[in-house]
């Protein structure tokens, strides 16, 4: 992996890494680390700072990770059949091989191939997620493969169908409160016939659809009155203004339901996909499409052609007071697609154990207690 020509310390030479000039500052300016998972390859990769202030770049593999969150203290991860809770054993100024976050994974839940995408902690600290299979909103089961919580108003029963391809959630107040979905279709993989059009957002609390006309949205992230989420067909970053009732400003009827407009923001030069805020900016995953019948044909494409650009993959800083991108990190080899991104707040370098190698067997922490 490179940055700048420079190599960097990483499990992996079959990716290549470049990042803008001023990204590692960003990072160090901002307080933070950041998580991604990249969807084909089934990797988690960890971003911070070594001790000289270049890129540190860690990854573990996890088959199909997708889903991400986490505080900095606790990370989730969904995967191609798990739910993956990972806890960091280092305490406050401990390190370890230069790394002030050791990610071990401690928990996992088997909930077969459900399709789980975007996951994230209620106020109860229970992980729930967007069983997207399944069309429904999921909560992680002791004993089952998943709880149901929620489904669409427009989905008759759950059925292992993924009708709607429902993908996103954002939360308010530990509770889930928003979802995006890919079309109001109620028969078994019926959303791929609303691809460029038939997107929408629906408040989980009411069952209104808030808004629509949206191409694949995904990662709806709620900050104050603005639902930000990724009109991803189309290749925006961008808005819809929601007032704690879920009622939109403004609002247009549709179908029986009041719809909020989108706001675009930012043209993003890839299949934007995994959304994380933080101060004046927002993270943005970016994928290259595929070249397959879901990908192609949509409005994404005229916009990369209009503006006489390649699609990308990797990380785009966004600065959400201007909208222009302020920094960015390529990837380029064998990853083509990113799912998720969080930011880990007053994490300098992470690294995490996983399933591969031997260290997850040797190393152990132990809770204060007996002496």
């Amino acid at each position: 992996m490179t940055h700048e020509g420079q190599p960097l310390d990483a499990e992996s030479s079959a990716v290549a890494i470049t990042a803008s000039r001023q990204f590692a500052a960003w990072l160090a300016e901002q307080q933070l680390s950041l998580a991604f998972t990249t969807y084909q390859t089934g990797k988690l990769f960890l971003i911070g700072l070594q001790s000289d202030g270049r890129l540190s770049i860690f990854e573990r593999t996890f088959n199909r990770a997708m889903g991400l969150c986490g505080d900095g203290q606790t990370l989730w991860l969904t995967s191609l059949f798990q739910v993956w809770r990972f806890e960091n054993v280092l305490e406050p100024g401990q390190t370890h091989d230069g790394y002030d976050r050791l990610y071990v994974p401690r928990v996992g839940y088997t909930t077969g191939d459900v399709d789980a995408h975007d996951i994230a902690v209620d106020a109860s600290g229970r992980a729930v997620f967007a069983n997207t299979l399944f069309s429904c909103l999921a909560a992680v089961s002791e004993r089952y493969s998943f709880a149901p919580l929620w489904r669409p108003p427009f989905i008759s029963r759950l059925a292992a169908e993924d009708r709607c391809h429902l993908n996103g959630l954002a939360m308010q107040d530990g509770r889930p409160r928003f979802v995006t979905a890919c079309s109001r279709s109620d028969v078994a993989d019926g959303w791929r016939d609303r691809r460029r059009d038939g997107g929408c957002v629906i408040d989980v609390s009411t069952d209104e659809i808030v808004a629509e006309g949206l191409s694949m949205p995904h990662s709806p992230r709620l900050r104050g009155e603005k639902l930000w989420l990724l009109d991803s067909g189309k290749g925006f970053l961008g808005y819809v203004d929601v007032q704690a009732t879920g009622t939109p400003h403004s609002e247009t009827e549709g179908r029986g339901t009041k719809a909020g407009e989108f706001h675009p923001v930012t043209f993003c030069r890839g299949y934007a996909r995994g959304l994380a805020l933080c101060g004046d900016y927002a993270v943005v995953g970016l994928s290259k499409p595929r070249e397959n019948k879901t990908f192609t044909g949509l409005e994404l494409q005229d916009g990369l052609v209009q503006r006489d650009a390649e699609a990308r993959c990797g990380l785009a800083v966004v600065d959400l007071r201007s909208g222009d991108i302020a920094h960015w990190l390529w990837i380029d080899g064998l990853v083509a697609e990113l799912y998720d991104v969080v930011v880990l707040p007053g994490v300098r370098r992470p690294m995490a154990l996983g399933f591969k190698t031997d260290e997850i067997r040797r190393t152990i922490s132990v809770a204060p207690g007996l002496a």
